[in-house]
């Protein structure tokens, strides 16, 4: 059998990324959860510290994306479910232009000293090494600045 003819098996694993994380955050479950938008929208940014402001339509069917301006942009997905302050579901492509889906959960609760988040990433689809590498370190990126976000809000709302 020559190489344009074999064939490797692909496993459910080779097409499946699972990345699920718990964020504890010593912030109100409302704060934490408008932290959370913030960071996700307008506030994100790269590992890097780069910005790269995100536009979230929070609403049933709205969209996730980047805005670059000039109607050119790129969709990362759409809001699946939102129940305000306890659920946030996106489902798309995310970050990848290329034959995959993505759904993300965020689930928070009030727990003793503040808010639980608890975050799941599921994608299906060919996705390369370097992206499935990237995404654990990304997500915590992100996760962290929730955190420190939502903990920012709670410190402002007590000086009043």
């Amino acid at each position: 059998m020559n190489q344009a003819t074999a064939k490797k098996e692909i496993s459910v694993a080779d097409l499946t990324v699972t990345i699920t994380e718990e964020i504890h955050v010593k912030a109100g479950l409302e704060e934490t959860f408008e932290a959370l938008l913030e960071q996700i929208g307008e506030g994100n940014s790269k590992p890097d510290g780069t910005a790269m402001p995100m536009k979230l339509e929070a609403r049933p069917g709205g969209r996730w994306y980047r805005d670059l301006g000039n109607d050119n942009g790129h969709y990362w997905g759409t809001v699946q479910a939102i129940n305000r302050p306890t659920l946030l579901e996106i489902t798309g492509p995310l970050f990848m232009s290329y034959a995959a889906v993505s759904n993300l959960q965020y689930r928070l609760s009030k727990v003793d000293g503040g808010t639980l988040i608890k975050f799941h990433h599921i994608a299906l689809g060919l996705i390369p090494d370097e992206h499935r590498e990237g995404m654990g370190k990304g997500w915590k990126h992100i996760h962290e600045k929730v955190r420190q976000r939502a903990e920012g809000k709670q410190g402002a709302s007590f000086k009043r």
